[in-house]
Parts: structure tokens; sequence; C-alpha cells
């Protein structure tokens, strides 16, 4: 019956809590941590979990926390911006306009029965995001002018059954059932043939527009243990698959007539040539790269935790090529397909949290998470509307018991600004235009807020 009780109320909040339009960044753009326990820690959670969040870092976790419910609420706010002032066509700085994203999650977790050594839980989370929005950049003199747009959703379901196989052994399973939403646009225009300068939709401008939203669902796994070597030290390992994608499709305009009217316009297709969309279907392929986490957690002292962990993440998998496929027109050499072409590095992912128990209703914590940009130098050109360059984190946060049931925790996280200059970044289609370095700049530094209400059955 308390199963049941718990499952009802898990369901009506899934229902209640809906999709909302994510975009952020963090490792790539993947958060560091899950509500608001998970952030405090600094995402250093794989042999250490607290909350019911752990479906999504490491499943086996749901059979160590007890039968509980999370409910997460997290103010996201970051500051983008990209610099076109040391570009050689003396460009303007462009912050992106909107400053604070919410991002609910919630998860539970109860034995299948009284007495299972069986733990059955799950949820829905807001797991990574990202999207920027430019307003028109001028370049000085020249009648040439940028805007982008940018915005990936992503969520995921997880139901997770858990085995405590012993006091020491927990051993956990989960399916991802994932939803990702995905929209793009970017657009340099140029004077052309004595036309007014920046008027839109002329034989050289370069436009790529999928602002009309493709959705997907995708599926995965992850495995996940927990052992405990003794009292004082626990390890944990976690393995996520690449959460596979059926293609997205995006129904594109092109009019044969120098692209007047085409939504993919003069873009690079990776093989020194340029291509312009037809009428038709266009698919691109985005999935989720698989991951694999191994952690510690020390406890020196009965009311000290210490926990470290190391994640490795699979960008180069499904950051580092990315086309758009269909019918084009195309202009040069190459493939026909608009290559984006992101070329995302994989990310090492190193954090460390510390949680210690200040009285017996208060837990204080603090985190560092550190992972290198997956964009370097010679892929910022490519990336101007992908800012996903952030590397430190530093969060503090902390629990409150209100009774034996109810709980409240609270974190705030602060990723310091990190920028990245381009150098030789240029396709080659442009470089007649702009020279094989557009010494553009992007920068990105966020803070979040989050709240997270604890009910503990």
């Amino acid at each position: 019956m308390r199963t049941n009780r718990i499952l009802s109320a898990a369901l009506v909040a899934c229902g209640a809590i809906g999709l909302s339009t994510p975009a952020f960044a963090t490792n790539g753009y993947q958060l560091i941590g899950i509500g608001a326990y998970q952030k405090g820690m600094g995402g250093a959670v794989t042999a250490n979990p607290q909350s019911a969040m752990t479906a999504i870092t490491n499943p086996a976790g749901m059979a160590a926390i007890g039968d509980r419910a999370d409910f997460s609420a997290e103010a996201f706010m970051p500051d983008r911006t990209v610099d076109f002032t040391d570009q050689n066509l003396q460009g303007e700085k462009q912050d992106s306009e909107v400053s604070m994203y919410a991002v609910p999650s919630l998860g539970w977790a109860a034995p299948v029965s009284d007495g299972s050594d069986f733990y059955f839980g799950g949820g829905m989370y807001g797991t990574s995001g990202l999207g920027v929005d430019y307003a028109p950049t001028n370049f000085t003199g020249t009648g040439v002018s940028f805007d982008g747009y940018s915005n990936i959703q992503f969520w995921q379901m997880a139901p997770t059954l858990a085995w405590k196989q012993s006091n020491q052994l927990k051993l956990g399973a989960a399916l991802n059932i994932d939803y990702q939403a995905v929209s793009f646009t970017e657009r340099i225009v140029q004077p052309d043939g004595g036309l007014p300068a920046g008027a839109a939709g002329y034989s050289n401008d370069t436009i790529f527009n999928l602002g009309r939203t493709a959705q997907g669902i995708g599926f995965g796994v992850s495995l996940g243990a927990l052992y405990d070597i003794n009292s004082m030290v626990s390890v944990g390992v976690t393995y996520k698959s690449k959460q596979s994608f059926s293609a997205m499709e995006y129904q594109l305009r092109g009019d044969g007539l120098g692209g007047l009217r085409d939504d993919i316009q003069n873009f690079p297709n990776g093989g020194g040539g340029t291509v312009s969309a037809n009428t038709g279907t266009y698919k691109m392929d985005l999935d989720y790269p698989q991951q694999a986490a191994l952690g510690i957690k020390v406890q020196p002292m009965p009311k000290l935790r210490i926990s470290a962990d190391i994640k490795w993440i699979n960008w180069s998998d499904t950051m580092d090529k990315l086309a758009i496929k269909g019918n084009f027109d195309v202009n040069g050499p190459g493939p026909s397909k608009a290559a984006l072409n992101p070329g995302w590095d994989d990310q090492t992912v190193y954090a460390l949290g510390v949680n210690y128990e200040a009285t017996p209703d208060l837990q204080l914590r603090a985190g560092y998470n550190y992972a290198e940009s997956p964009i370097g130098k010679e892929d910022v050109f490519a990336n101007i509307i992908l800012p996903a360059v952030v590397q430190s984190h530093f969060t503090l946060g902390g629990t409150y018991a209100l009774n034996n049931h109810w709980d409240v925790t609270f974190a705030y996280m602060k990723a310091f600004k990190n920028d990245v200059k381009g150098k030789g970044d240029i396709p080659t289609s442009f470089q007649g235009s702009f020279g094989q370095d557009s010494n553009t700049k992007i920068s990105l530094s966020e803070d979040s807020y989050t709240l997270n209400l604890g009910y503990r059955f």
C-alpha cells in the first residue's frame, strides 16, 4: 500500500511538471548534478547517493537511500556572449537574451514490497540543455551582419530497479526514456550586387534556419554498483549507454532561385563547397553520448563524508561531426549536406564534494567540479550558437530536516566565466571573406539556485 501511494504521487507530479524550456550548459551541455543535493556536492555522488535523483547518476543508489521522494526546482542563470570586436571585419559584442531558466526534476524510490531487498523507482529529470539568442550584430563599415539562435532541450525518465544484494553490495539498472527538441538559426547577411547593405535573402548570404523545432524520443540504459569496503570507505561505478534517437526531421524551403527563400543557403558542406536547400524533408542525427563514472566516498568521522568522482563523457561520438542531410543544391566540391561539425572533444570530469553534519538536523556541504571545455580554438566559428565552454564550478549547499519525514535542501552553483577565441576555425568556403582565423571570442558563465523538498516514507 505504501509503495502504491509513492507511485501514485510521483506519477501525478510527473504529469504536472510538464516540459519547460531548458537552455543551459555545464559539462558540455549536461548539468553537473540533478537536484539540490547533487549540486551541493559538485556532482561527486557516484559512491555517495542521498536523494532519489540517483536514478540518473547511479541506479544502484536506489537501494541505499531508503524509500523517499524528492521534488527539485532550479533557477539557472547563464551569461553568454559572442565578441566580434577583434574579428577582421570589426564587429560588435553581443550578449544573449533571456537570463533565467527553470529546471524542474523529481524522483522517488521504494521497496517493491514490505521487507524486500529489491527497490523500484525513477522519475523525470531535466538533465541537459543549451541555447542562445543573439540579436543582429553589425560589422563596421561592411554592411555585414550576424544573428543566431539555438535551443537544445533534453529530458530523461529513468524507471529503475535496484537490488540490495547484501549490506555491502547494491546493484541497479535503469531504462532511460529520453525526450529532446532541437532548433538552430544562424545568418550571416552580406551586401550583394549593389543591393542594400544588410538586406537578407541574396546570393552571397549564409543562412541556416532550423527554427521550426524538431522533437524526438530516444532510449538507452544505465547500470550501476555500490560497494562498502568497510565502515569508512565506499566505491561506486556507473555506465550509461549512448541514448539513441531516430533522425530528427525538418521541412525546409528552397526555391532554386538563387537562395531568395532558402532555409539553408550557402552553408559549408565540410568539403570545401557550400549547399542550399531544395523543398523537402531534411534529417539530422543527434544522439546523446555514452558516459562512465567511478566514485569513492570516505567517512573519516561519523559527521564528515568526502566524495570524489571521475567521469568520462563521449562527446566526440555525437558532437564532433553533425550534419543536415537531404536534397541540396551543391556549389563547389564536397558532399550534399550542411555540415555544422561542432568538433567537440570528449570530456573528463573531476568532482569533489564534502558533507558535514553540523547538528542532528542540519547538514552543510560544498563541492568543486572541473572539466576542460570540449570546444577548442579551432572550432569557435562552428560553435558561436553552441558556447558550452565553462570549466570550473564551485558549489555550496545544505539540508535541514523539518521533522521525521520532511527535509528541505538548498544549493548554489557558480560556474566561472571562460572564453575561447577562434584561431584556424573558418571553413574553407568562407575564407575568401573572413580569412582563416575568426578571432571571435565566445564566453559563458553561470549561476544557479536549487531548492529540493524531500519526503522520507
